[in-house]
């Protein structure tokens, strides 16, 4: 498997896509302003992530992200890599795994390559790419993994 890791990469088309082609995507720290924020616009304000001295007594030892934020964040950075941009139609789907936290102050990126590829038996102008994800931190643990399964257009 080849890593690719860049920034605004070329758009890529379902063609373009070759099984076990692979991308790291930017990295980016998150901070106390993402906790909050993230509590904000979700409504979820549970002490495990916005009550320091709550969260001391639990086995994280501390405040952690929440789990659907690090997946915001990763869509964010997944995105950086540009070979998406107005190539892709639709995002159809994901399994998604929670493996370990994701700490204020940690440092976190996406690896994503191609699992998958089948183009469309109904419309032929598309066809859908199904991508392993992996959430890594700056000590090379693995975060949060699974499957994205995306609908892009074809060249032509």
């Amino acid at each position: 498997m080849t890593t690719v890791q860049v920034t605004n990469s070329p758009s890529l088309y379902f063609d373009d896509f070759e099984i076990g082609q692979a991308w790291t995507s930017p990295a980016r720290t998150i901070t106390e302003a993402d906790v909050v924020m993230f509590a904000g616009i979700s409504g979820d304000f549970n002490p495990l992530h916005t009550d320091e001295e709550f969260s001391k007594n639990t086995q994280f030892g501390g405040r952690i992200f929440h789990g659907p934020g690090v997946f915001a964040v990763a869509t964010g950075l997944e995105s950086r890599l540009g070979i998406k941009e107005g190539t892709a139609i639709a995002f159809l789907g994901m399994t998604w795994n929670l493996k370990g936290p994701v700490r204020i102050g940690d440092t976190i990126h996406v690896e994503q390559a191609v699992a998958t590829k089948k183009p469309s038996s109904s419309k032929p102008d598309r066809g859908i790419v199904t991508f392993d994800v992996s959430v890594v931190n700056q000590k090379g643990e693995v975060c949060q993994d699974g499957q994205w399964v995306v609908m892009f257009k074809r060249a032509g």
